[in-house]
């Protein structure tokens, strides 16, 4: 059996990135709107408000992180497949999987609600930013289960190829989350409890979508038979072994983030964690299409290397370091550029104006590495693609935990720079680390092609 997207897949690797890239790219700067559009409601609250929802962020990267990492392990074990042209395995794959993120989503549920309130103290979160932080997480972790299947089901279209209707997925929790926003927070008198529950109801309006399209429609190149599911342990570790490093590696970036938010508090406090979790919301939407051209050779190398074939496997990655370059220095001017304007997204109210200068400062100097940070990031999903999980999340802890959270702790406050030390240590740190990742991947690729004679 096989579909349009499949064939591509299975064709030109330069064809195939730019191609699955673009409606990916869609789908995570629509997902990334989730973010930007929480702020600029949640920025009418105050700036507790925006501090308790800050500090939950490295929580919810964790969850979150699962998620997508599930869901891309799910996409090597499928599109590995695919290139093998073993349609059984990607069918059981894609049973596995749905398997997976029900157990997942279970058991991660009942831990965060449980830790939720000692980790927020952890972070420094004390008085009404720990009370915001708590309305706002909560309801979050409450409803992962939505977020989980969004995610992970996703993961299972791209093992096929299918980004377009990934895309249309997003595009419905959008539409969503849009609407329901100032519902909850202002219409109802939710709060910061209110963003949080339009977030979750739009994720799950999105694992809707996608659940009957695996399930009821039955259109997918995949063919999912929950009668007849017989579990095979060999298909839950070739999913899992990419699948817990890709969540690990998220982990690995919210224990960084906390070590971020531990350095900024001592520096400036409040004021401090304001200002970087405002300017995070636009780096982080920033690297969205850096992502998806990563998440689509993920994919192409993974059909290429389950095809056996060296050339493609190598042009796959090449070509999306040099598209993520391309982009990453397109959307580094333009941050750049508009700085101060896009700062007052998150600081139009009285209050809130004081923040403005060093949001600006933010997104002038940590934003510069974004255009090597592209390599790094197609270079890790390479990793991913391959089935090689536990290398990607090696360079996920040098990256952010022995290069990116020491210089931050150098500049920001060894040397005693305060804030613009700890921008210049993001910037630099993922830069470094950037480079070298690439340098190794280049290096795997040589090797595979001459092991396996490809």
């Amino acid at each position: 059996m096989s579909n349009k997207n499949v064939e591509l897949m299975r064709g030109d690797p330069k064809i195939a990135v730019r191609t699955l890239a673009i409606p990916i790219m869609i789908s995570m700067l629509l997902t990334a709107s989730y973010n930007i559009i929480d702020g600029i409601w949640v920025a009418g609250l105050g700036q507790a408000a925006i501090a308790g929802i800050g500090f939950v962020t490295p929580i919810f990267m964790i969850l979150n992180g699962v998620s997508v990492g599930l869901g891309n392990g799910a996409t090597s074990s499928i599109s590995r497949a695919v290139g093998a042209k073993d349609h059984e395995k990607a069918n059981q794959s894609a049973t596995h999987s749905l398997l997976i993120f029900l157990v997942a989503s279970i058991l991660l549920t009942i831990l965060f609600l449980i830790i939720q309130e000692p980790l927020l103290v952890s972070y420094g979160a004390t008085g009404q930013a720990l009370e915001e932080a708590i309305k706002y997480g909560t309801p979050l972790f409450s409803g992962l289960f939505g977020f989980m299947f969004a995610n992970g089901a996703s993961g299972i279209l791209r093992g096929e190829g299918d980004m377009k209707r990934a895309m249309y997925a997003v595009i419905v929790s959008v539409i969503f989350n849009a609407i329901l926003d100032p519902i909850f927070i202002y219409v109802l008198g939710l709060g910061s409890a209110g963003a949080s529950l339009a977030t979750i109801f739009s994720s799950i309006a999105s694992a809707i979508v996608i659940m009957y399209w695996i399930l009821i429609k039955k259109d997918t190149y995949v063919e999912v038979n929950l009668k007849d599911f017989k579990y095979d342990s060999k298909i839950a570790r070739d999913i899992l072994k990419v699948g817990i490093p890709a969540s690990l590696d998220m982990f690995v970036m919210s224990i960084a983030m906390s070590l971020y938010l531990v350095f900024i508090s001592s520096i400036s406090g409040e004021f401090g964690i304001a200002a970087f979790t405002s300017g995070q919301r636009l780096y982080l939407f920033a690297i969205m299409p850096l992502t998806a051209i990563a998440s689509a050779v993920a994919a192409v190398t993974g059909s290429s290397y389950g095809a056996r074939n060296g050339e493609n496997l190598s042009v796959a990655h090449m070509y999306g370091v040099k598209f993520g370059i391309l982009f990453g220095t397109a959307v580094t001017i333009i941050l750049i550029g508009l700085a101060p304007q896009l700062a007052t997204l998150f600081a139009y109210t009285p209050e809130t104006a004081v923040l403005v200068p060093e949001i600006t400062r933010f997104l002038q100097i940590a934003c510069l590495c974004l255009p090597l940070t592209a390599a790094g990031m197609v270079s890790s999903f390479f990793y991913q693609g391959i089935g090689k999980g536990a290398i990607s999340l090696g360079w996920t802890i040098v990256r952010e935990v022995i290069f990116t959270v020491s210089f931050t702790y150098l500049f920001g406050i060894s040397l005693g720079w305060g804030l613009i030390g700890i921008w210049t240590g993001l910037a630099l740190g993922r830069v470094i680390s950037s480079i070298l990742n690439f340098i190794f991947a280049r290096y795997t690729i040589k090797i595979i092609r001459k092991r396996m004679g490809i």
